[in-house]
């Protein structure tokens, strides 16, 4: 039997080694143009034509046609969306599982509601990997993978909050405050997958510290942590750094963000995912 991992693309996966993967494009789009968040897409570009662009922009999840596709003719495949707080992705997903298993019988999809995105899709990515790997079968994989679910979480750090608010996802007034006198606000993806702004701090390195403070209140004290910046490695090494000095065995990634977190993370913005005991 064949597994394969599907997520998309705000998983920030193009590669990961071991196992056969695939991610699916979500879009960013405007009056003028789409931008296609997959191996193609060119960052810079992308960012360069939003920050002076002034009119209305917006994201596209894929639809259910675009899922089947990724499943290929796996026989057991373990899905990951963005969360369905912020994004259409997990509903096409769940359509398509539906299709594919009537298409198929006998094979299996378990899709999973990241109630996040960015680098706790990773994580969540990196446990179904494991426990393959391990050689558990399909129901063991997926309740295993549901439980560590609960122990993995997003922060994050954000200069700018324009695209989040333009699109609803945040206040216009919390909106505001990014960017003005160096404030950074600093917040997480809540238990119900929603982007909740935690702190507005002057400075980045008060940020930052703010940052490994949340993630002790939130049960951290050491294992995976997964860092996903916008253009901003050198704040991402700062906080491995951080983290580190407290917590000298962490296992730290830094890797940086594709098009949809690039979008909404905007130029400076870190994404932190987490382990908690």
């Amino acid at each position: 039997m064949s597994f394969k991992i599907v997520v998309d693309s705000s998983a920030n996966l193009l590669e990961f080694p071991g196992i056969d993967i695939t991610s699916v494009p979500l879009k960013i789009v405007t009056d003028q143009q789409e931008f296609v968040d997959d191996a193609g897409l060119d960052i810079q570009c992308m960012l360069n034509y939003l920050s002076a662009y002034k009119g209305k922009s917006g994201t596209s999840c894929p639809n259910v046609g675009e899922w089947l596709e990724a499943f290929g003719d796996a026989d057991l495949i373990f899905a990951i969306a963005i969360t369905s707080n912020l994004s259409g992705a997990y509903n096409a997903l769940v359509q398509a599982k539906a299709e594919y298993e009537q298409s198929y019988p006998g094979r299996r999809v378990c899709t999973l509601d990241s109630l996040s995105t960015g680098p706790e899709m990773a994580l969540i990515a990196e446990k179904i990997r494991e426990l393959i790997h391990e050689g558990k079968e399909f129901d063991e994989i997926e309740r295993e993978t549901r439980e560590y679910m609960t122990h993995t979480h997003l922060l994050f750090s954000l200069e700018s909050l324009n695209n989040l608010a333009r699109n609803g996802r945040v206040s216009p007034l919390v909106a505001k405050v990014a960017g003005v006198l160096g404030i950074r606000v600093v917040g997480k993806a809540s238990d119900v997958g929603t982007l909740q702004p935690l702190h507005k701090i002057r400075g980045e390195a008060r940020a930052l510290a703010g940052l490994v403070e949340e993630m002790q209140k939130t049960g951290f004290h050491g294992g995976k942590v997964r860092i996903d910046h916008c253009e901003n490695r050198t704040a991402a090494e700062n906080l491995a750094g951080l983290i580190r000095a407290e917590f000298p065995d962490s296992d730290i990634q830094i890797g940086v963000c594709r098009g949809l977190c690039c979008f909404y993370a905007e130029r400076g913005g870190l994404l932190i995912g987490f382990e908690s005991v």
